[in-house]
């Protein structure tokens, strides 16, 4: 049995469409599909019934399921036994992240590390969704709230400041001439979105998107006021911040990664300068100077 054709399975059971799964595998939807069916030819038995717009899983999929489940940790812990076992330096390390903080805060402190340890290579995975450590996704995460999966270490390295910012010509208007920009509905339950709806009450946003990044640039083109991180926003000369009380609430930090993981050197070097960036720069963070 071809144990990616099972992988494609589980991933459709897991997340229950083929957009879901293809998302996850980075393929497209046909992939997925033509996968499934030949797990089914395999097997001998319907694991999918398909309906109009939608996939339920059979009697026997979720059998299939529960199975491949273990499969896929069984799979996992192997590949980081071996990752273990490597006590060299010279490895590839994968630390996945918000893209916005992976990009303007760690990528150009965290990459020159790869110069002072030829051999390690460092892979910044972007990434709005909490990896499966466990299932070795990545090697280590920095996350916006304190793990609870077993066997996974986490390090809090920083609290980031939230402020509402806006353009200069855009932050002297009045009050009630303002727009908002904010997160767009998959991101509501995040604490300064839901913080932001309240200032924005009936007004609603001008501008929602998921992506903090457009939130940013389209607030220093000035089409209206968006909660950043002071630590971004604050280095953006065109960008002011707008007094509010109370101020956005803040978020805690982590530094994450599976205990075995950490044993290792190539990961331990890589931990310990993620930990001195973000411990040089807890003052930014909360939007003070360096």
């Amino acid at each position: 049995m071809d144990w990616n054709n099972l992988k494609f399975f589980l991933a459709l059971a897991e997340t229950g469409s083929l957009s879901g799964a293809a998302k996850q595998h980075r393929v497209d939807h046909s992939t997925v599909a033509r996968r499934v069916e030949a797990l089914e030819g395999e097997l001998g038995v319907r694991l999918v019934e398909r309906l109009a717009r939608s996939y339920r899983i059979t009697a026997e999929g979720e059998r299939v399921r529960e199975q491949a489940r273990k499969v896929k940790a069984g799979i996992a812990e192997i590949v980081r036994l071996a990752r273990d076992a490597d006590i060299s330096a010279e490895r590839i390390v994968r630390v996945s992240g918000p893209p916005t903080l992976l990009s303007r805060f760690l990528a150009p402190r965290l990459l020159p590390l790869q110069k002072e340890h030829p051999g390690l290579r460092i892979d910044l995975l972007g990434d709005m969704r909490q990896v499966d450590l466990n299932q070795g996704e990545a090697d280590l995460a920095l996350r916006l709230m304190r793990p609870r999966e077993k066997g996974i270490v986490a390090r809090r390295v920083a609290v980031l400041g939230y402020g509402l910012y806006g353009s200069r010509e855009r932050v002297a208007r009045r009050a009630n001439d303002q727009d908002y920009l904010g997160f767009d509905e998959s991101l509501d339950h995040v604490p300064q979105q839901r913080w932001f709806k309240t200032l924005a009450g009936d007004r609603g946003f001008a501008l929602r998107s998921n992506d903090l990044l457009t939130l940013m640039t389209s607030a220093r083109a000035g089409l209206g006021l968006a909660v950043l991180p002071c630590i971004m926003a604050s280095h953006e000369p065109e960008l002011v911040r707008v007094p509010t009380e109370p101020p956005p609430p803040s978020r805690e930090l982590w530094l994450v990664f599976h205990r075995d993981v950490g044993r290792s050197p190539a990961v331990r070097v890589v931990i310990d300068r993620i930990t001195e960036v973000t411990t040089a720069a807890r003052k930014a963070f909360l939007g003070g100077q360096r």
